[in-house]
């Protein structure tokens, strides 16, 4: 099966991120294909339509970009995982097809937009940071004491 360059980056991306679904930046849309279009299209309420003929066709679904928030909010709270693919170049003068690149994943459990989250509730993030290495206590002797202490950090925050 022969796809366009485009395609071709759309499967990169979703073999790299096989559990999100993916919102492919094409111009003015963020598309969706296969079973992230299927389930878009169910989740949102948006038309599945297909691209591609024969055995390249692929169902579509797609959102504006400029209605991202909104269509992510409603994907996040029903719990999927999004994955933000972005076109990092002009298309008006990109030479061949458009660079595009992972931008950010979104998680039920790492989401910060104040518009998505529930504001009658308490939102919280957690991060933990370790530094340093374990060292089993009997290899800490005075001929071979630990070099570094393991150290952790700890920040709470609501949102």
């Amino acid at each position: 099966m022969q796809l366009t360059p485009a395609m071709q980056q759309y499967m990169k991306v979703k073999q790299e991120y096989p559990d999100t679904i993916v919102l492919f930046r094409m111009g003015d849309f963020y598309e969706t294909f296969y079973e992230d279009a299927k389930t878009a299209a169910r989740e949102l309420n948006i038309v599945l339509t297909a691209r591609g003929k024969g055995e390249t066709r692929a169902p579509l679904a797609g959102i504006p970009f400029h209605s991202l928030d909104l269509y992510l909010g409603k994907l996040i709270k029903r719990g999927y995982k999004v994955t933000i693919v972005e076109q990092m170049e002009n298309p008006k003068f990109a030479k061949g097809v458009v660079k595009r690149d992972v931008v950010r994943v979104i998680t039920p459990g790492t989401v910060m937009e104040s518009n998505i989250l529930d504001q009658k509730s308490n939102n919280y993030i957690l991060a933990i940071s370790k530094q340093g290495e374990y060292a089993p206590s009997s290899s800490n002797t005075p001929e071979n004491p630990t070099k570094q202490k393991l150290r952790f950090g700890i920040a709470l925050i609501s949102v």
